[in-house]
């Protein structure tokens, strides 16, 4: 028997993971620390031991920082007269907060990812009529 609470389309199952939550049920965090996921979630019994994350939310982070970054400089560098110490000190500062504010988030989505195409021993679970 398949649970009701299982999300019913993959959005669904990154949006969980987006907000820290489990994937699976959405009924817990999913983070016992900052990027250390639980073992087990305690409101489904999901077993997250299997993620393997590794380096890949951090790549997207970077990607999303670089992005989101290269709106603001052309802006600063062509209207404003600031210095390039100031330059460098908005960039990397900017940089460090963006990096460090989605970092969690996007370990969530991709744990999920993992979760919902059942690789690394998940074991792939959908509600009926869900793909």
């Amino acid at each position: 028997m398949i649970p009701t609470y299982l999300p019913a389309t993959f959005v669904q199952a990154i949006v969980r993971g987006l907000k820290c939550r489990c994937p699976r049920c959405g009924g817990a965090p999913l983070f016992a620390r900052w990027l250390k996921p639980v073992a087990a979630c305690p409101a489904c019994a999901q077993d997250w031991t299997h993620q393997k994350a590794d380096d890949f939310p951090a790549y997207i982070a970077i990607l999303l920082t670089g992005h989101l970054l290269g709106f603001l400089v052309i802006p600063l560098v062509t209207e404003f007269d600031l210095s390039v110490p100031a330059l460098i000190a908005i960039f990397m500062g900017g940089a460090v907060v963006l990096m460090l504010a989605m970092l969690q988030s996007l370990k969530g989505a991709v744990i999920a990812a993992q979760w919902w195409h059942g690789m690394h021993g998940f074991v792939k679970e959908r509600p009926l009529g869900a793909e």
